[in-house]
């Protein structure tokens, strides 16, 4: 039986009456049939678009077979790496493999290749030779374009060139992927599919209307600024009103980028939400241990799409796009109730949020039209003049929420803005938030306090988080709670000097903040923080950016973060001699670490050392002094004494 899945066997599809499927959806993650998951969506959508979908979730790449069980599909066949790319699934910031895969069956790693669209579409060729193949989800979508690879350490070609699949869908791919498939059931062959919104397809020839040339892959290979301009231009065209298409050349043949889709309005929103879903993972999952996946957003709720916070080292603008959608309060009360019937339901939400849980609306009303500007941020360096900052939307749907019997408690852990929360003249939403969203500590996302490092990174200045927290504070006192802030802090971005991370560790001591896990910069395909990783400039300025390259250098950043870590000592120690700090080794309460055993054991010897010698010398004095008076007696100095 499907259990009210999509089918993933030969016997499934003949519980349903099928002999064939449409679409066969090749995916890296395991299969879980929610829509906090790419590829529960979108098979969703198909499905109730009335096309038939089968699912292969992380076949044996080692056999070709893996990807026949389900028969040839009629249309076409779907790839998707999963959740995140396949490369970041796999390796930390440091390149060292992970030891565990969260979106595979008890937690088992290895189940997906590195560049898994790639290696899986190239099995799709191999065995059903000239068949559509469109790929999509993050790694495909952020690997459009040439893009800087950290782990290769050089400038890679499109994906779609190295998968040799016939589309790309990038962004979130509801509209694109209907389209596609509407087209190829009319008949249109797939090289026909090139003016569908939202995707990237190969062309031999430049001819394409309306268009903007970016420097060539060759370009981009040689010649850094090059690959700056390159990122500056698909950075300004990602406007689903305005955009142009972006035209790359690759030797003889055109790499195309038709305008962003246009983001889904609430109504469609609400529709995609409202989608019949199971909620879990597959049941063949279940004696492997499960999905640990699933287990933070199980009971979570998605009330917004985009984010117009801008953060550089952020892929979410490049992705989902700047214009904020939000679901109606009746959708997301219809889900609440739902999940309240849940067995394991315990009457706590873990968040209500998105990509920014406070962003439930666009930026500004001129964004619904025209969308968000080319060559301005909405909140940095400082809030717009145009921003529209009102929490009382969010809130009054939080208030209704907490209403609904079985509802205990309803967290808001997706994080939120704190500049935004600032720009906001009524307080009410702060007060709410700490009296009923917080269980003891609220995370927030600082990042640094070096206002050199914070401009690169796309945020606010300190001052503003210390404004919020001050007011944060404020407010547990008054309400006479004892909660706290917990910033996430990142490590060696692009801008960042030895001496801005020790003035961060200075601030931490000063603050007595320990944190327990930090993030050093991680190189990720599609962000203006990547580009300045790997030319030295900001793309939107032109200039010159310092950046922390070396594993020693990024290990002496990290290790700053925890510096009362015992195990980061050595580096701490070593970056502090490197930045001519020697003044943060001691015992002063505002130095970072104490001297090492020698250092310790030398300076006690030279206090002792210098102790003696006084002793001595006030003894040398005493008795120079008495001389005379000791040969007159034997006792006599003592009987002075």
């Amino acid at each position: 039986m499907t259990n009210g899945f999509l089918p993933v066997s030969k016997d499934d599809m003949t519980n349903l009456g099928w002999d064939y499927i449409d679409f066969l959806y090749i995916i890296g993650d395991a299969y879980v049939d929610h829509p906090s998951f790419g590829h529960a969506i979108i098979s969703r959508v198909l499905d109730s678009s009335g096309y038939r979908v089968g699912i292969i979730a992380q076949p044996d790449w080692h056999n070709a077979e893996s990807i026949k069980k389900l028969g040839r599909p009629r249309l076409g066949v779907l790839v998707t790496a999963g959740n995140i790319d396949s490369m970041v699934n796999h390796y930390t910031a440091a390149k060292k493999r992970r030891s565990e895969d969260l979106y595979s069956p008890g937690r088992k790693r290895g189940l997906r290749p590195d560049r898994a669209t790639i290696v899986y579409c190239n099995l799709v060729r191999q065995v059903f030779g000239d068949i559509p193949i469109i790929i999509g989800g993050v790694e495909a979508s952020l690997r459009r374009f040439a893009h800087y690879d950290y782990w290769d350490d050089k400038v890679r070609r499109s994906i779609l060139l190295d998968s040799r699949a016939d589309l790309l869908i990038y962004g979130m791919g509801e509209h694109q992927i209907v389209e596609i498939a509407d087209c190829l059931n009319s008949g249109i062959d797939i090289s026909d599919i090139t003016y569908i919104k939202g995707t990237c397809y190969i062309s031999k020839t430049n001819d394409i209307f309306d268009s903007v040339m970016i420097p060539s892959y060759e370009d981009c290979v040689n010649d850094k600024d090059k690959y700056l301009i390159a990122c500056k231009v698909q950075i300004e065209e990602q406007n689903p009103y305005i955009g142009k298409s972006v035209v790359q050349p690759y030797s003889n043949r055109y790499l195309v980028q038709n305008p962003p889709s246009e983001p889904l309005c609430r109504e469609e929103l609400d529709d995609v939400y409202g989608l019949n879903y199971m909620k879990r993972q597959h049941p063949m999952y279940d004696e492997l241990g499960g999905i640990a996946a699933i287990d933070e957003v199980l009971f979570s709720i998605t009330s917004s799409r985009g984010c117009f916070g801008g953060c550089n080292f952020c892929a979410l603008s490049f992705h989902q796009g700047r214009i904020v959608t939000s679901r109606s309060h009746e959708s997301i009360i219809s889900e609440v109730k739902e999940m309240v019937k849940h067995p394991q339901f315990k009457g706590y939400i873990h968040d209500v949020g998105g990509p920014t849980a406070n962003f439930r609306r666009s930026a500004c009303d001129k964004q619904k039209t025209v969308g968000a500007c080319k060559n301005r941020q909405c909140l940095f360096p400082k809030p717009c003049k145009s921003l529209i900052c009102d929490h009382s939307e969010y809130l009054e749907l939080l208030r209704k929420i907490r209403k609904i019997p079985g509802v205990k408690k309803v967290f808001i852990r997706s994080g939120i803005r704190f500049d935004y929360v600032m720009c906001d003249k009524n307080s009410d939403f702060l007060e709410e938030l700490c009296k009923y969203h917080i269980s003891g500590q609220l995370k927030v996302a600082p990042e640094h306090i070096s206002d050199n490092v914070l401009k690169h990174m796309g945020k606010p200045q300190n001052s503003v988080y210390e404004a919020f927290s001050e007011k944060f504070y404020s407010i547990n006192k008054r309400i006479g709670k004892k909660q706290y802030l917990i910033p996430y802090l990142m490590s060696s971005h692009p801008g960042s000097t030895l001496n801005d991370a020790i003035n961060l560790a200075v601030y931490l001591k000063k603050h007595k903040l320990n944190p327990q896990q930090v993030q050093d910069f991680y190189p990720t395909p599609g962000t203006v923080s990547t580009c300045m990783y790997y030319t030295g400039k900001d793309p939107v300025t032109q200039k010159e950016v310092y950046v922390a390259k070396t594993p020693h250098e990024k290990s002496m950043q990290r290790a700053l973060l925890q510096f009362a870590n015992p195990k980061n000592r050595n580096l701490v120690k070593q970056a502090l001699i490197e930045a001519g700090r020697e003044d943060l080794i001691g015992y002063g309460e505002g130095c970072l670490i104490k001297p090492d055993n020698n250092n310790r054991r030398n300076l006690e010897n030279g206090k002792d050392s210098q102790r003696k010698n006084s002793i001595g010398q006030n003894k040398v004095g005493a008795g120079g002094k008495n001389k005379k008076r000791r040969n007159k007696g034997r006792f006599g100095s003592n009987n002075r004494g």
